[in-house]
């Protein structure tokens, strides 16, 4: 029919946006979110003035520092002086190590010889001197009832020296004592003998006898003495 007009056909890209409008609406996201992406980098490149970014600053050196010997202080203790110039919160501090005390290393002491390692060896005792005055015994005259008996008295030291002799007899009876050809002494009896002490000294290098009668007793002495040295 000539008088009828037919409608205008429509695309299918049209008809499908039509049909789908949230492909747009992802289109337009993906549009903002590269356009946005690409603002942030921009500004990231830029300094906040306006001009462009600087570059990074150098890193901090510290000052270098030797130690120095001030006059003022004690000796061998030195002082740390910065070379360079101070900067607040970098001053440089001492390094110096506190002295030690130094280590003593004790020395063992050898072994003392004539024994085992260490244990002291005894050592013999110094000899006695020999007395300075010494006497013998012996019976001069025996007789019944009694006899006479004798002291030899001898100085062997350098100068004159005095004397004392005691003798004992058990149950015996003294009759008397002398010195032969010197100055008498004293003569004290006892209850089973008697002392003598001498009346002058004895001559150095010299000897005196000293003679006793005695009863009633054995002619050997139960005990006899010089200057309290038993008589030989």
């Amino acid at each position: 029919m000539s008088g009828t007009r037919r409608a205008p056909r429509s695309s299918p890209t049209n008809t499908a946006i039509a049909s789908s409008p949230w492909v747009v609406v992802s289109i337009g996201v993906v549009v903002m979110v590269v356009l946005l992406v690409v603002a942030l980098g921009a500004y990231r490149g830029r300094h906040p003035d306006g001009g462009p970014r600087p570059d990074p600053a150098p890193p901090m050196v510290l000052p270098e520092y030797s130690p120095s010997v001030d006059a003022d202080a004690p000796t061998g203790v030195p002082t740390v002086a910065p070379t360079g110039p101070v900067r607040p919160g970098l001053s440089p501090r001492s390094t110096v190590l506190p002295s030690t005390a130094p280590t003593v290393v004790p020395t063992p002491s050898p072994p003392v010889s004539g024994g085992a390692a260490g244990t002291p060896s005894v050592r013999p005792a110094a000899p006695v001197p020999p007395p300075a005055v010494t006497g013998r015994y012996r019976v001069v005259d025996s007789f019944h009832g009694g006899f006479i008996g004798e002291v030899l008295i001898s100085n062997t030291a350098r100068t004159d020296r005095g004397w004392t002799a005691a003798l004992s007899f058990p149950g015996g009876r003294v009759v008397t004592a002398w010195v032969e050809g010197a100055p008498q002494g004293t003569l004290t009896t006892t209850r089973d003998g008697f002392t003598y002490r001498s009346g002058v000294d004895v001559a150095a290098g010299g000897s005196v006898p000293l003679r006793f009668h005695l009863e009633q007793a054995d002619s050997r002495p139960a005990r006899c003495t010089v200057d309290g040295v038993a008589c030989r």
